[in-house]
């Protein structure tokens, strides 16, 4: 069995542990445009199993973290596509996807609607990765702990799950309006997926 290289460990427990974030009471606080926002929900911890989440397709399909069961998968969840930072994020992870094989499945959650979303994907040419919608029941936004009070959005973040079920990277971006660490989360996408 191959184990995670200590560069990978040490990236994962960077952006999770030493991220610059506030908390009041149990509330994870980040900031959109500099101004404080909390998020709704806990974040699961790391080596931790996966929670089971349903979101929708662009058909209204229910989709379940359980249809990926044995693949590894990378959350890239995103506040709206029809912001500037979000669609890079979410060509960025489309483009990657060629770099991996059938095991590794990618999703872009969102709470934009369906409708917006294909849309998105048809002018934008994202066909690799699946993008998915909260918004019938935020389901993730809630069980992910990245539900954006008051906003109805989620906070941009990235989460992988081994072909376990058990959750082994997550970055949660400080500020709303900044990128994630593609080169990290993609390293670690690599190696948590070479482990059988």
């Amino acid at each position: 069995m191959k184990h995670i290289s200590s560069l990978a460990i040490t990236t994962m427990l960077s952006a999770f542990l030493m991220g610059p974030f506030a908390f009041a009471g149990d509330k994870t606080m980040i900031t959109m445009g500099g101004t404080p926002v909390a998020l709704e929900g806990k974040i699961p911890n790391i080596n931790s199993p996966a929670p089971l989440f349903k979101v929708v397709d662009e058909k209204f399909n229910p989709v379940s973290l359980s249809d990926f069961k044995g693949q590894t998968v990378l959350i890239s969840a995103v506040p709206s596509l029809d912001t500037g930072v979000c669609a890079l994020q979410t060509k960025r992870f489309n483009k990657a996807f060629a770099n991996f094989g059938a095991d590794v499945v990618m999703l872009t959650v969102s709470e934009d609607l369906p409708f917006a979303q294909k849309r998105f994907c048809q002018t934008e040419n994202v066909d690799k990765i699946k993008v998915l919608s909260d918004s019938v029941w935020r389901d993730f936004g809630e069980k992910y702990g990245l539900l954006i009070k008051d906003r109805g959005l989620l906070a941009r973040s990235i989460f992988i799950i081994d072909a376990q079920g058990i959750l082994k990277y997550h970055e949660l971006v400080a500020e709303v309006s900044e990128h994630p660490d593609y080169d990290a989360a993609l390293t670690a996408l690599t190696e948590i997926s070479a482990v059988k």
